[in-house]
């Protein structure tokens, strides 16, 4: 199924999300090995694999991160070729002085901001939606 292109329709249509828990980003390379059902998502760099992962999950193998961050699902269903979408978001939070990371999947784009600010970010992103 297609997701939509149009940026107006999607921002109409954005219902943030607050999953529940405390995100990190860690970055390992080949001799730590992480089970692939604790990894919420990864990609691969130059610097070795960074994954995002629970907090709690993060100090059970042991790994360092910088900072901690709250996850926001867009449920949107937008596409892959929509124009727009991630200007759009990380403008509306970046004049609140919010820190965003953005993941796009499949169905939907993800947003990671700073735990302390997401309160004040899915305010942004409702607000943007209408």
């Amino acid at each position: 199924m297609q997701g939509e292109t149009d940026l107006k329709t999607i921002l109409k249509a954005l219902t943030p999300t607050r999953n529940k828990g405390e995100y990190v980003f860690c970055t390992v390379s080949g001799e730590k090995e992480i089970n692939s059902d604790d990894i919420l998502g990864s990609f691969r760099e130059a610097e070795g694999l960074t994954v995002i992962l629970k907090r709690s999950v993060a100090d059970s193998y042991g790994l360092p991160y910088n900072g901690i961050f709250s996850w926001i699902t867009l449920n949107v269903h937008s596409s892959l070729d929509a124009v727009g979408l991630t200007a759009a978001v990380s403008k509306a939070l970046a004049e609140e002085n919010i820190s965003c990371n953005m993941v796009a999947a499949n169905y939907h784009d993800h947003i990671f901001v700073p735990l302390k600010d997401a309160e004040r970010a899915m305010k942004v992103l409702r607000q943007l939606s209408k």
